[in-house]
């Protein structure tokens, strides 16, 4: 005969009767497990869950028994499980350690937990495993909220006076709960707040108001209005609002650190800090909510609910890292967003300049390309070959940087974020319009840093190729390499997409120098340098201020041009050991390879399809060099900056009115006349009246990033 499936009040009645007070422990604790699966069910859908909620409580309220075995369950369950410990704590990181709790979330996700635990945080993932549990427990009636609160209380024992509550004492075992909580909470804020990494990171004023000092006698005096009267009463109300004020000083002066990192550059680890003492006041909020409530099973469920999204969000890997690495992102974005300033041009004077610029740094990787293919005739292995020609490109980023010469595809993650310092109002129409000024500006900066890179670098390699025929009867590359260059610079090939990679390599340089300078601010390096006993008495007081100037100045540009160039040489090595074939293609480089591979092959490659090709292909790299480069950097400040909303339909419509009537201002300076006649008649829509300036001025967002970003726990 045929197994049928047991129905909705089968199943159900074998949950009630599988309760046990008397069972071991990980028994019970499966129990209530699969009593709150059931309650979820197969769909997790709000209005299913509802109608199991009621049929569960009709059918424990139909059976006095079972309440009475229910109630010795629950009151074991409560003397061995501490749940004051999972409001106060739940969601936060045990250690104000960023790595640690990095590798906490790993081990979460990674390891199962077990219901074998004492621990209710732990326990709390099991029983809310879903995330939709958050949407159901809000959406539970007050009706059937009264009637889970009454199933909770302890049944009156009339031989034993302890278990019945006297009229004259107004807190309950809840209120008590959430005051142990609270005490928990608050005690955690105050240890962030006596903490050396913030204490001495607080402003002059924020240290004399002595807030955190305070904050544990305002507690204590809530908690003896709470035991003395009661939660609802007036004087805990007046204590009450005392404690919300002094946390909310306690918050505002942990907001004061920001200035200092702003100027002495971000910590990881300062700023996870920061947001957990942040957090752990909007906690403390929440129960202070929950204790003066006077609909209490409604704010305990509230409470319960946003304890589920916590659980959720404290296993997310990727939202710890984000939060704790916005605000240095910021650093890094203003930064280069000031070092962009200085690759764009505006005027004739600053085109030519550019020009020639870039001009001595297409000359100098001319050299590069010819140091490229001698280390390439050393054999050397895959790793030492591809060490050997990151030194190069190294050694040559870094004399185009001291040289004052320019390198057209490093430019794009530095002038992206000072694009984005533009767009800190577009409420007029002539600001729209000035922005359209900056975007021809930049691109045709770049216009000219890649025609002055391109316009030396081929006449360099073709001289150092002819020079070397004439010295020693070879030219630069034999035949056969000239070969192989043109048939790896195919456009059916993988080139262009080596060209994004390398775009990507463009691009991490840029934030490898950022945090690198960060990391140099931090620690005070240059004024240790300059100051330093040891260091003065070997270099002198002179030379040691010398070079505590220049490194302070030029820390970024010499980490992004090591950076860059090592990545340029490693990153093939490495795909190559994994078998991934990767390699680079920047457009400088490949342009003077393929010009020492025309040299040696003579002008009948000039009728070969194959140097078309690549010709073609070359053409394309640096577009996509700064594409790559520049979209991602404009992404990230775009968000480091936080700007959360950009009217694009008013600027395309600018830019396209531009491209019609003065495409020529895209390509080289255009006098300011021709200019404001070209934009004159341009029809930019108005802005929404929900418009607002999209970001502070440079350095702002570091200090108002936590004050005005969204309280989760509020």
């Amino acid at each position: 005969m045929a197994a049928t499936t047991p129905t909705p009040d089968a199943r159900l009645q074998a949950l009630l009767d599988g309760l046990d007070a008397d069972a071991p422990l990980p028994q019970r604790h499966l129990w209530l497990i699969g009593l709150l699966g059931w309650l979820r069910g197969p769909q997790s859908d709000v209005p299913g869950t509802l109608r199991r909620l009621e049929a569960l409580l009709e059918a424990a309220e139909a059976s006095p028994a079972w309440v009475a075995h229910w109630r010795r369950w629950w009151a074991r369950f409560r003397e061995e499980v501490a749940v004051a410990p999972l409001l106060a704590d739940f969601g936060f990181a045990s250690k104000s350690v960023f790595l640690t709790e990095l590798g906490h979330r790993l081990r979460r996700k990674l390891l199962p937990a077990s219901p074998v635990t004492t621990d209710l945080a732990e326990l709390f993932g099991l029983l809310f495993a879903d995330p939709l549990d958050a949407r159901w427990l809000r959406a539970v009636p007050e009706r059937l909220l009264l009637r889970v609160a009454a199933l909770l209380e302890p049944l009156p024992d009339p031989e034993d006076p302890a278990t019945t509550p006297a009229p004259s004492v107004p807190a309950a075992a809840w209120d008590q709960t959430l005051l142990d909580a609270l005490t928990f909470c608050v005690g955690q804020i105050s240890a962030a707040g006596f903490s050396p990494e913030l204490r001495v990171r607080m402003s002059p004023e924020a240290q004399r108001a002595r807030t955190f000092h305070d904050l544990p006698v305002a507690l204590e005096a809530y908690r003896q209005a709470v035991l003395a009267a009661g939660a609802g009463s007036d004087v805990a109300r007046a204590q009450e609002a005392r404690l919300r004020r002094q946390l909310d000083e306690c918050r505002h002066a942990a907001y004061t650190v920001y200035a200092h990192l702003e100027e002495h550059g971000i910590s990881v680890g300062i700023v996870f800090r920061l947001r957990q003492l942040r957090e752990r006041v909007m906690r403390a909020k929440t129960l202070l909510d929950c204790l003066a409530s006077p609909q209490r099973p409604r704010a305990t469920a509230q409470l319960l609910a946003q304890l589920v999204q916590v659980g959720r969000e404290s296993t997310s890997i990727r939202a710890l890292v984000a939060t704790s690495t916005q605000l240095t992102a910021a650093r890094v974005a203003e930064r280069s967003a000031e070092t962009g300033e200085h690759y764009i041009t505006r005027t004739w004077a600053e085109y030519r300049a550019m020009l020639w610029r870039a001009a001595g740094g297409g000359a100098v990787l001319g050299f590069t390309t010819w140091f490229k293919f001698l280390l390439g005739g050393l054999a050397l292995s895959a790793f030492w070959g591809g060490l050997a020609a990151g030194l190069n490109y190294a050694a040559a980023f870094v004399l185009i940087q001291l040289l004052h010469f320019t390198v057209a595809t490093k430019q794009p993650a530095v002038t992206a974020p000072a694009m984005v310092a533009k767009l800190k109002d577009l409420q007029t129409r002539e600001s729209v319009l000035r922005f359209v000024d900056e975007v021809a500006h930049l691109f045709r900066s770049q216009v000219a840093a890649i025609a002055g890179n391109l316009l030396a670098v081929m006449p360099m390699v073709g001289l150092i190729s002819a020079a070397l025929w004439l010295a020693t009867g070879a030219p630069m590359l034999t035949e056969a390499k000239a070969r192989h260059v043109i048939d790896a610079h195919q456009l059916l090939g993988p080139t262009l997409w080596f060209a994004a990679g390398t775009g990507l390599l463009l691009f991490a340089s840029s934030i490898v120098a950022g945090w690198v300078e960060n990391w140099f601010v931090l620690h005070k390096l240059d004024s240790a340098i300059e100051h330093n006993p040891a260091i003065t008495q070997r270099l002198g007081p002179a030379r040691a201020q010398r070079w505590s100037r220049f490194l302070r100045h030029n820390i970024s540009g010499l980490t992004a041009n090591v950076s860059l160039g090592l990545m340029l040489g490693l990153v093939p090595a490495v795909a190559g050991f994994f078998g991934l074939g990767g390699d680079v293609r920047h457009v400088t480089l490949v342009t003077g390879q393929m010009v020492a591979a025309a040299v040696t092959l003579g002008p009948s490659l000039l009728l070969e399809w194959a140097f078309w090709s690549a010709v073609l292909a070359t053409l394309l790299v640096g577009p996509i060099n700064l594409a790559v480069s520049f979209y991602l950097a404009f992404r990230l400040a775009l968000k480091a900056q936080g700007v959360s909303d950009v009217n694009r339909q008013r600027i395309q419509v600018a830019i396209r009115h531009r491209l019609r009537r003065a495409p020529l201002s895209f390509l080289w300076p255009i006098g300011e006349r021709q200019a404001a006649e070209a934009d004159a008649e341009a029809d930019i829509p108005p802005p929404a009246a929900a418009d607002a300036p999209l970001v502070d001025e440079p350095g702002a967002a570091l200090a108002r990033v936590e004050s005005q970003g969204p309280e989760r726990h509020g």
